[in-house]
Protein backbone atom coordinates (compact mmCIF):
# COMPACT_ATOMS: atom_id res chain seq x y z
CA UNK A 1 0.00 0.00 0.00
CA UNK A 2 1.79 3.34 -1.01
CA UNK A 3 0.48 6.05 1.16
CA UNK A 4 -1.03 9.71 0.13
CA UNK A 5 -1.40 11.39 3.29
CA UNK A 6 0.40 10.98 6.53
CA UNK A 7 -1.01 8.72 9.02
CA UNK A 8 0.17 10.54 12.01
CA UNK A 9 -0.90 14.21 10.72
CA UNK A 10 -2.78 13.78 7.90
CA UNK A 11 -1.07 16.41 5.77
CA UNK A 12 -0.52 15.45 2.30
CA UNK A 13 2.57 13.13 0.92
CA UNK A 14 4.95 14.58 -1.64
CA UNK A 15 7.53 12.78 -3.61
CA UNK A 16 11.27 12.88 -2.44
CA UNK A 17 14.56 11.28 -3.25
CA UNK A 18 16.22 9.73 -0.51
CA UNK A 19 19.84 8.71 -1.08
CA UNK A 20 19.44 5.65 -3.59
CA UNK A 21 15.67 5.46 -2.93
CA UNK A 22 13.46 7.59 -5.33
CA UNK A 23 10.36 9.06 -5.12
CA UNK A 24 9.51 8.01 -1.49
CA UNK A 25 6.15 9.58 0.51
CA UNK A 26 7.36 12.42 2.72
CA UNK A 27 5.55 14.40 4.61
CA UNK A 28 6.71 17.41 5.52
CA UNK A 29 5.19 18.49 8.85
CA UNK A 30 5.93 15.46 10.42
CA UNK A 31 9.64 15.41 8.68
CA UNK A 32 9.45 11.81 8.16
CA UNK A 33 8.99 9.57 5.21
CA UNK A 34 6.54 7.19 4.38
CA UNK A 35 7.99 3.41 3.05
CA UNK A 36 5.10 1.48 1.05
CA UNK A 37 3.65 -1.27 3.13
CA UNK A 38 2.56 -4.68 2.37
CA UNK A 39 1.50 -7.79 4.41
CA UNK A 40 3.80 -10.54 5.59
CA UNK A 41 3.27 -14.65 5.26
CA UNK A 42 4.57 -17.94 6.63
CA UNK A 43 4.46 -20.83 4.83
CA UNK A 44 5.79 -24.06 5.97
CA UNK A 45 6.25 -27.62 4.95
CA UNK A 46 6.10 -29.60 7.95
CA UNK A 47 7.25 -33.02 8.04
CA UNK A 48 7.94 -36.40 10.05
CA UNK A 49 10.37 -38.90 11.14
CA UNK A 50 8.18 -41.58 9.09
CA UNK A 51 9.03 -39.49 6.04
CA UNK A 52 5.47 -37.92 5.60
CA UNK A 53 4.66 -34.08 5.01
CA UNK A 54 1.61 -32.85 6.14
CA UNK A 55 -0.96 -31.50 3.37
CA UNK A 56 -4.10 -29.35 4.60
CA UNK A 57 -7.48 -28.87 2.17
CA UNK A 58 -8.55 -25.53 3.04
CA UNK A 59 -11.59 -25.04 0.35
CA UNK A 60 -11.60 -20.65 0.56
CA UNK A 61 -7.46 -21.53 -0.54
CA UNK A 62 -8.17 -24.31 -3.18
CA UNK A 63 -10.54 -26.67 -4.06
CA UNK A 64 -8.89 -28.38 -6.47
CA UNK A 65 -5.40 -28.55 -4.74
CA UNK A 66 -4.09 -28.88 -1.22
CA UNK A 67 -1.79 -26.62 0.21
CA UNK A 68 0.92 -26.17 3.33
CA UNK A 69 0.27 -24.60 6.80
CA UNK A 70 0.53 -20.77 6.39
CA UNK A 71 -0.49 -17.71 7.93
CA UNK A 72 0.07 -14.22 8.36
CA UNK A 73 3.13 -12.37 10.59
CA UNK A 74 1.23 -10.58 13.37
CA UNK A 75 3.05 -6.86 14.14
CA UNK A 76 5.86 -7.51 16.99
CA UNK A 77 6.44 -11.30 15.85
CA UNK A 78 9.26 -12.87 14.38
CA UNK A 79 8.86 -14.92 11.60
CA UNK A 80 10.25 -18.08 13.56
CA UNK A 81 7.40 -17.67 16.00
CA UNK A 82 5.06 -17.00 13.87
CA UNK A 83 5.36 -20.05 11.91
CA UNK A 84 5.35 -22.11 14.81
CA UNK A 85 2.14 -21.05 15.80
CA UNK A 86 0.49 -21.06 13.02
CA UNK A 87 1.16 -24.81 13.23
CA UNK A 88 -0.26 -25.13 16.26
CA UNK A 89 -3.66 -23.00 15.53
CA UNK A 90 -3.98 -25.00 12.07
CA UNK A 91 -3.05 -28.54 12.85
CA UNK A 92 -2.63 -28.69 17.00
CA UNK A 93 1.16 -29.64 16.42
CA UNK A 94 4.03 -28.59 18.20
CA UNK A 95 7.05 -28.71 16.31
CA UNK A 96 10.60 -29.17 17.91
CA UNK A 97 12.69 -27.35 14.25
CA UNK A 98 11.98 -24.76 12.16
CA UNK A 99 14.34 -23.43 9.21
CA UNK A 100 14.11 -20.71 6.92
CA UNK A 101 14.32 -21.86 3.41
CA UNK A 102 13.83 -19.07 1.37
CA UNK A 103 11.66 -16.20 0.86
CA UNK A 104 8.94 -15.33 -1.77
CA UNK A 105 7.32 -12.42 -3.19
CA UNK A 106 3.77 -13.69 -3.93
CA UNK A 107 2.34 -10.99 -6.80
CA UNK A 108 -0.87 -12.61 -7.09
CA UNK A 109 -1.58 -10.77 -3.72
CA UNK A 110 1.24 -8.25 -3.45
CA UNK A 111 2.86 -10.03 -0.62
CA UNK A 112 6.10 -11.36 1.03
CA UNK A 113 6.11 -15.50 1.78
CA UNK A 114 8.25 -16.57 4.41
CA UNK A 115 8.82 -20.31 3.38
CA UNK A 116 10.16 -22.95 6.12
CA UNK A 117 10.66 -26.61 6.70
CA UNK A 118 9.26 -27.54 10.16
CA UNK A 119 9.76 -30.93 12.01
CA UNK A 120 6.89 -32.43 13.99
CA UNK A 121 7.86 -34.92 16.58
CA UNK A 122 4.18 -35.76 16.86
CA UNK A 123 1.78 -36.62 14.07
CA UNK A 124 -1.64 -36.49 15.62
CA UNK A 125 -3.81 -33.78 14.70
CA UNK A 126 -6.23 -31.63 16.06
CA UNK A 127 -7.89 -29.03 12.89
CA UNK A 128 -8.76 -25.74 13.34
CA UNK A 129 -12.24 -24.86 11.95
CA UNK A 130 -9.90 -23.18 9.19
CA UNK A 131 -9.00 -26.42 7.95
CA UNK A 132 -11.63 -28.42 5.91
CA UNK A 133 -9.14 -31.49 6.56
CA UNK A 134 -5.56 -32.52 6.70
CA UNK A 135 -3.42 -36.01 6.21
CA UNK A 136 0.23 -37.08 6.33
CA UNK A 137 1.60 -38.00 2.77
CA UNK A 138 4.59 -39.89 1.65
CA UNK A 139 7.06 -37.52 0.61
CA UNK A 140 7.07 -38.58 -3.14
CA UNK A 141 3.69 -37.45 -3.41
CA UNK A 142 3.53 -33.85 -2.72
CA UNK A 143 4.34 -32.74 -5.94
CA UNK A 144 1.23 -34.44 -7.70
CA UNK A 145 -1.05 -32.95 -4.58
CA UNK A 146 -0.02 -29.09 -4.69
CA UNK A 147 -0.91 -26.98 -6.91
CA UNK A 148 1.41 -27.20 -10.49
CA UNK A 149 0.59 -23.31 -11.23
CA UNK A 150 4.29 -21.32 -12.03
CA UNK A 151 5.38 -18.83 -9.21
CA UNK A 152 3.28 -21.41 -6.68
CA UNK A 153 5.06 -20.76 -3.48
CA UNK A 154 3.41 -23.96 -1.95
CA UNK A 155 5.26 -25.87 -4.99
CA UNK A 156 8.72 -23.99 -4.89
CA UNK A 157 8.74 -25.29 -1.16
CA UNK A 158 7.92 -28.55 -1.66
CA UNK A 159 10.47 -29.09 -4.56
CA UNK A 160 13.55 -27.34 -2.13
CA UNK A 161 12.34 -30.26 0.31
CA UNK A 162 12.29 -33.50 -2.30
CA UNK A 163 15.53 -32.13 -3.54
CA UNK A 164 17.20 -31.56 -0.31
CA UNK A 165 16.23 -35.37 -0.06
CA UNK A 166 17.90 -36.78 -2.80
CA UNK A 167 20.97 -34.95 -2.06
Amino acid sequence: MEFSFCPDCGARLERRDLGDEKGVAWCESCGRPWFAVFPVAVIALVYNDSGEVLLLRQNYISTEFHNLVSGYVKPGEDAESCVVREIKEETGLEVDRVRLIFTDWFAKKEMMMIGFFAHAACSKLELSSEVDSAEWVEASLIKELLSPRPGSTSRRLALCFLNEREA
